[in-house]
């Protein structure tokens, strides 16, 4: 084989809670992550030469930040034999500074991929420790479910959260991780809570720790969830921009979609346990 196209799929925080932070001043997060059956999606094409290139270079973005790039080439460092050359194209839906894991997705996509495509035969526990070292989100994209993640989101347990539909949307600001978690006020001490089923119970108990700071450095953010949260709870993924509110149906959720205001963008999606990205690879075997 020697091109290969796979789904890089979205993922929601369905809740985030930021626990402390630590020596190193990463946070101490708990959070559950559930994919999303929407994203982008990734052809990786063999090349003769040893070239890792992106069909598509992203403006002002140099390989070397490339998380795309850099996993390619983490991956090629692992093998015994030189790797053929790869040529990546993207064909990018998810926006960049939205929360869903778009760059950390594509990341884990790649990894998995390439490792298909060269043949490596590395094991997901091999390749999420490479993940690790592109971000902290990437482990879970290459493990492909749905988990409870301690940590700094590294530390996963499987969970299988309700496969509801989400209306996601996405105001017209870009949100920096880093600016959010380098808040002064910003809640760093949020009681531990044990491994539970999203939304089981009181759904009071889960928020995102990160919703009050993002409403007030971005109204863009604030209105949005205004709109959203008449039609049932809403809230935000990772540290933003992007709101999502869950309904039980696909018909309840486009109802909900249709009568958004103009100017918003966004899309309906189901919440799904088993990443795409993984369905797809077990139909190659």
């Amino acid at each position: 084989m020697s091109s290969l196209t796979l789904p890089s799929p979205a993922k929601l925080n369905l809740f985030l809670h930021i626990l402390g932070r630590r020596p190193d001043g990463y946070h101490e997060l708990q959070t559950l992550f559930q994919f999303l059956d929407y994203g982008d999606t990734i052809t990786l094409t063999t090349r003769p030469d040893d070239q890792i290139l992106l069909e598509q270079p992203i403006p002002g973005v140099p390989d070397e930040e490339n998380l795309v790039i850099r996993a390619a080439r983490k991956l090629a460092a692992t093998a015994n034999n030189p790797v053929a050359g790869v040529s990546i194209a993207i064909d990018k839906r998810l926006p960049m500074g939205g929360g869903l894991g778009g760059g950390s997705s594509n990341a884990a996509t790649t990894l998995l991929g390439l490792n298909y495509l060269w043949g490596l035969g590395h094991s997901l526990d091999e390749l999420a420790e490479i993940g690790l070292t592109l971000g902290a989100d990437v482990p879970v994209f290459v493990r492909g479910h749905s988990a409870w993640g301690e940590g700094v989101g590294e530390k996963l347990t499987d969970a299988n959260p309700p496969e509801d539909w989400f209306v996601v949307i996405k105001p017209s600001c870009d949100i920096s991780t880093k600016e959010i978690f380098s808040e002064q006020g910003l809640t760093r001490d949020t009681p531990g809570i044990k491994i539970a089923p999203a939304f089981e119970g009181d759904a009071s108990r889960y928020r995102n720790d990160c919703e009050d700071v993002v409403r007030r450095l971005y109204p863009e953010v604030h209105q949005g969830l205004e709109w959203l949260a008449q039609f049932g709870p809403a809230r935000l993924t990772g540290t933003g921009a992007c709101i999502f509110g869950r309904f039980p149906t696909e018909s309840a959720a486009r109802i909900i979609w249709e009568s958004k205001p103009s100017g918003i963008t966004g899309f309906v999606a189901q919440g799904v346990n088993i990443s795409p990205l993984h369905k797809k690879l077990t139909e190659l075997k």
